[in-house]
């Protein structure tokens, strides 16, 4: 057993690489395309806003549209065979399609617990189980999800969608144990604070925020080096990943303080 070196093949050439982005309309999925496209790639986008795909792809050099609901679970399967027909296969499924409202104890609803986590869980689950069997097929491919640090542990206003994001990071480490001796490659990225639309409806100071272009930079980055996560900025992320460690009295004095302020 190897305990040092890359997690995961590392991708370094984008050439012809095929590339299907799942929430590519806009935020982090819409700046990988317009990064990735630079790099030579071939891109399939996808999204519920149609238009907005197609605005896109018209200022990119090779990219076909497939629009989706990542709710609607029978949705990934016929633009997975789309990819097939056209492609023949395919290298990199980047699963980036989100939302996230501010939600706290008192203003919880069914509906809007419901709405989060099938969009940023269940859509990410769907998307997996329509590419996972091509890419055991194939023997090799990569799978990258968006997660995120709200998913380390509790914060305030994250009622939904810190549980969603936490669920997401122990099902890629599940997904990494069944794929890689398959030749699979597994990512989880997990961005702090990007400059998208999402995050514009927060009311509060976002430490360390990065614009989408910068993430889109340090996830292909990432990708060159192979890491099983991906995290950034790290001033800010390391310091979450020390807060996961705090006795559970202490990181909550912190976090309310903070709150608070």
């Amino acid at each position: 057993m190897l305990w040092f070196g890359p997690t995961n093949t590392p991708i370094t050439d984008w050439q012809g690489r095929r590339v299907w982005i799942v929430g590519a309309s806009s935020g982090i999925g819409a700046a990988l395309a317009v990064e990735l496209d630079r790099r030579g790639a071939r891109l399939a986008l996808s999204a519920r806003n149609a238009p907005r795909l197609r605005q896109l792809a018209a200022e990119l050099h090779d990219a076909l549209v497939l629009p989706l609901d990542v709710t609607d679970a029978g949705a990934f399967t016929p633009a997975m065979l789309d990819i097939l027909d056209i492609w023949g296969g395919v290298d990199v499924v980047i699963l980036s399609a989100g939302t996230y409202a501010p939600l706290r104890a008192w203003d919880l609803t069914t509906d809007s617990a419901r709405h989060t986590v099938h969009t940023n869980l269940l859509g990410v689950m769907d998307g997996v189980a329509a590419v996972v069997p091509q890419l055991i097929r194939q023997r090799a491919g990569a799978i990258a999800i968006i997660g995120g640090v709200a998913g380390y542990r509790g914060l305030p206003r994250a009622l939904a969608y810190g549980p969603s994001k936490a669920a997401l990071i122990n099902f890629a480490e599940i997904l990494y144990l069944d794929l890689a001796p398959r030749g699979v490659s597994v990512f989880l990225i997990n961005p702090g604070f990007v400059d998208t639309p999402l995050t514009a409806r927060n009311d509060f100071e976002m430490p360390a925020l990065i614009s989408a272009d910068d993430a889109a930079r340090r996830i292909i980055r990432g990708f060159a080096g192979g890491a099983f996560e991906i995290h950034f900025p790290h001033r800010f992320t390391r310091i979450m990943k020390v807060l996961r460690w705090l006795p559970d009295r202490v990181y909550f004095q912190l976090i309310s303080r903070r709150d608070r302020q």
